[in-house]
């Protein structure tokens, strides 16, 4: 009698009736370890006795399992040489290893004659059980013999410390992603967002089905999302969405709740730094993923403030005086970089100034560290753009304007880190995101040089590091026979695996505490280091630029009238005025 299916809701997969669905695996994060550990004692084990007698079962397997875990393709031909025994012998045991239900076979043709090997849910489960055993009887085994000594020259795992083991690499999913066109996501043109384009292939063997990605700039990603939301059916499986988009995207219908299409609790929420998750919600409910969590800070050239004896700035008097110390024109030097671009650029800047200074732009209630941006939705808003501390925020900025490159009023997100990068700079406001373009290049002066700080604040203000960054979504009108394969693709690009492989390969964002805690990852920068410790101080904070549904409004508001302020056209009080009563005509009107 032929096995009956069942469908997993999560995953949306089918799978024979009574065997556990790949997707509730919980794989152990020692397995890779464990893996390794055990092919090299059966090495030592096959070469130290005479006479010995391979173990193609074994062999096969931990190949598989490795290969799995690396997201590498295994073929049939590579799992027999894996076995360590004559080509016969190794096909009969790979059949017998198949009849036992440990291995799938996956058509990478149409006509499916060729296909790849990949290990079972079973298999999955067992061994990752198998790993937490070894894992332990080794910890017992050799722990007390470490409590004699203080030190030895080996032991197995590298550390004991809890929570502190490296984060195993993305493994290929238990079952490819069906998805007719393939996967097709929609992001911002960044670092971190490149960083997945240039690792597309490896994605696309851990998905099993092709990659098709478009970036674009940050103006240019917001009309592409509001066009795709009008049509009939979403282009896009995946969108990235700007953290004080989510009100709008949310109020628009552009996006889905997460809890519609998902167990939310697959993705460990208390993983992610808090200021990230807490950003996604809107109403109470999530509507993405942290894909990148990157709070701007102030980078400073540690070796020019040290050789001047001067103290890293705290304050925004500090950023003043270092900046008008260092400010050099007539030798190519200058003081301070920040993003002074008109419209959305200069936005930005404005509202993470005037929260330096210690407030936000709207009443938002004050509660401990901060202010309460979690309960914006059907919420009567008010701006406060006209007050003493946002003009102290704007004659700040006009100070700043004096000790700046001579093309200033044109940097934005970029322009401004690569003078810093060059060694003409001697502080800049910038997302750690943008770190890469100094700290990878050994040719930049900045590289190995930079320290990282919260925002420097003003007398009412606090340190604080306004939190930045995109999660990936899934769009309202993605049509349903797609949702549930988006999902499995959602967690798998946010997942601590995949988030660890970014950062190795060149990304500064690391949205899960375990990925920043990671030790591999610690040794790569130090920003992830500081990160954590931001966020446990709770200077990572969100509420500097609230997910209102008009913020995109109301950010290039400030951004065009405050650059008409820098020009000279009109002054602090003028333009401020002119924002505040054009913010409230935009408050008042109604999102549709």
């Amino acid at each position: 009698m032929q096995q009956g299916t069942v469908r997993n809701i999560q995953s949306g997969y089918s799978a024979p009736a009574g065997a556990v669905p790949a997707s509730v695996v919980k794989v152990s994060p020692e397995l890779e370890r464990v893996v390794r550990f055990l092919m090299a004692l059966s090495m030592e084990l096959d070469t130290a006795i005479e006479p010995s007698t391979p173990n193609p079962h074994l062999n096969m397997i931990l190949h598989l399992m490795l290969s799995h875990s690396e997201g590498r393709i295994v073929s049939p031909s590579s799992l027999v040489s894996a076995s360590g025994v004559p080509y016969a012998t190794a096909t009969r045991k790979l059949a017998e290893i198949e009849r036992a239900g440990l291995i799938e076979r996956r058509p990478r043709t149409r006509t499916g004659k060729t296909y790849s090997l990949h290990p079972s849910p079973g298999l999955l489960q067992s061994f990752s059980q198998l790993s937490d055993r070894v894992d332990r009887l080794v910890r017992n085994s050799f722990d007390e013999a470490g409590k004699t000594t203080e030190s030895t020259d080996y032991y197995f795992g590298g550390s004991y410390q809890p929570g502190r083991a490296a984060i195993a690499p993305p493994g290929a999913l238990p079952q490819p992603l069906k998805l007719p066109g393939g996967l097709r996501i929609l992001v911002h043109g960044d670092p971190t967002f490149m960083v997945m384009e240039g690792l597309k292939r490896q994605f696309e063997q851990m998905v099993g089905t092709d990659i098709h990605q478009r970036a674009f700039s940050i103006d240019r990603l917001h009309e592409e999302a509001s066009r795709n939301a009008e049509r009939g059916k979403s282009r896009y499986d995946l969108i990235a969405v700007d953290l004080p988009w989510i009100g709008e995207f949310a109020e628009k219908g552009f996006i889905r709740p997460l809890s519609e299409v998902m167990d939310v609790e697959r993705l460990d929420p208390s993983d992610f730094h808090t200021a990230g998750w807490r950003a996604a919600h809107w109403g109470g409910r999530p509507y993405g993923v942290p894909s990148q969590t990157t709070p701007e800070l102030m980078f400073y050239r540690k070796d020019w403030f040290a050789d001047e004896g001067l103290e890293p700035p705290v304050t925004t008097d500090d950023v003043i005086a270092a900046a008008r110390h260092f400010h050099d024109p007539a030798h190519d030097r200058y003081g301070v970089a920040w993003n002074a671009a008109r419209g959305t650029a200069l936005g930005h800047t404005f509202m993470m100034t005037c929260a330096a200074f210690g407030q936000p732009i709207i009443d938002l209630p004050e509660i401990a560290g901060g202010y309460d941006a979690d309960t914006l939705a059907g919420r009567s808003l008010r701006p406060i753009l006209n007050t003493d501390r946002a003009l102290a925020a704007a004659e700040y900025l006009l100070q700043l304007l004096q000790f700046s490159p001579p093309d200033i009023l044109s940097m934005s997100w970029y322009e401004r880190v690569r003078p810093y990068g060059a060694g003409r700079v001697a502080m800049a406001y910038g997302y750690t995101l943008l770190a890469p373009y100094f700290e990878l290049d050994e040719s930049c002066p900045a590289h190995g040089n930079t320290g990282y700080l919260p925002h420097p604040h003003g007398p009412e203000g606090c340190p604080i590091a306004p939190v930045g960054g995109y999660v990936l979504s899934i769009p309202a009108n993605l049509p349903e026979e797609r949702i549930d394969e988006a999902v499995e693709a959602l967690v798998a690009f946010t997942s601590p695996g995949a988030q660890k492989l970014y950062a190795q390969n060149g990304s500064r964002t690391a949205p899960r505490y375990s990925v920043g805690a990671d030790p591999e990852v610690r040794r790569l920068s130090p920003i992830f280091e500081l990160v954590d410790q931001m966020s446990w101080r709770d200077e990572l904070q969100f509420w500097p630029r609230p997910p209102i549904p008009q913020i995109s409004e109301i950010i290039s508001l400030c951004g065009h009238e405050l650059h008409d302020m820098l020009r000279g056209i009109v002054t602090p009080r003028d333009a401020l005025a002119r924002i505040q009563g054009q913010a409230e005509t935009i408050l008042r009107t109604t999102v549709t």
